[in-house]
């Protein structure tokens, strides 16, 4: 959703100004000679990203006086209608109905069952039923725009969903995100959580955001992108994507700082 910069003149950048500095910093990673597989925690081009990490030490805690006061999550808690954001009590969502499929694996590729998988996106329209998004975009009021599932045996998810549209936001003068899914993932415990985006194949927005260009790594970028999948399709139904989460290894997929747009 959209974000308010550090600094409050900063929105008023223009996009030719932060392609600058978003070049500059490419330059930068390509003279250092050092592989980058995750966003930078001070990326200018991103203004409010200094905002977005831990400044001080970080501090002990008990784990189990932690779990007395957090959700509890089980088989019994999550339904399988809930992977389907499409089935609403008053009527079908406006959009292009899509499949999105894959799996959450370690490392070496052995398969992370029975982990809660939650998503959040706006609408077709690039619009959240959220306060905070004023945007005058239309709100779908059969779309609520969050699912969650639990991984299956293999590692695998699946939500069926509408395509997000792209939206503003407020990093600078007409600023336009992605279109992008949001993922959030659990552990065994409620403070084993990582936060994520997909995005969608051939997205014109790739090199004007801010966010998807502070992973300087190209090869890293590209593991956030989603694969059009003909077989995950359904016949005059959904078209259909693939995309596999990797939780740690050399090889994994970025990881957000909590509350990214």
């Amino acid at each position: 959703m959209s974000t308010v910069p550090t600094d409050p003149d900063a929105a008023a950048a223009s996009q030719a100004e932060i392609d600058a500095e978003i070049a500059a910093g490419s330059k930068e990673y390509e003279a250092s000679g050092v592989e980058e597989t995750q966003p930078r925690l001070d990326f200018p081009p991103y203004r409010s990203s200094l905002l977005r990490h831990p400044t001080k030490s970080l501090h002990h805690t008990d784990p189990e006086e932690i779990e007395l006061w957090s959700p509890a999550f089980g088989h019994r808690d999550v339904s399988p209608l809930e992977s389907d954001l499409t089935m609403q009590p008053n009527g079908e969502p406006i959009g292009e109905r899509i499949t999105v499929t894959g799996r959450v694996v370690d490392g070496d590729g052995r398969p992370v069952a029975g982990q809660l998988v939650e998503i959040w996106q706006a609408n077709a329209a690039g619009r959240y039923i959220h306060k905070r998004d004023q945007h005058p975009a239309p709100i779908d009021p059969n779309f609520t725009g969050v699912g969650r599932c639990l991984t299956g045996p293999d590692g695998s998810y699946r939500f069926q969903t509408i395509k997000p549209g792209p939206y503003p936001w407020k990093n600078h003068h007409n600023a336009w995100r992605p279109a992008h899914i949001h993922f959030s993932l659990f552990g065994t415990d409620f403070t084993q959580r990582m936060v994520t985006q997909m995005y969608f194949p051939g997205d014109p927005l790739f090199s004007l955001d801010p966010i998807y260009q502070s992973i300087t790594d190209q090869k890293a970028r590209d593991r956030l992108v989603a694969t059009y999948d003909h077989d995950v399709t359904s016949h005059e139904w959904s078209t259909g994507y693939r995309w596999d989460i990797v939780l740690t290894g050399s090889h994994r997929t970025w990881m957000e700082e909590e509350e990214q747009a």
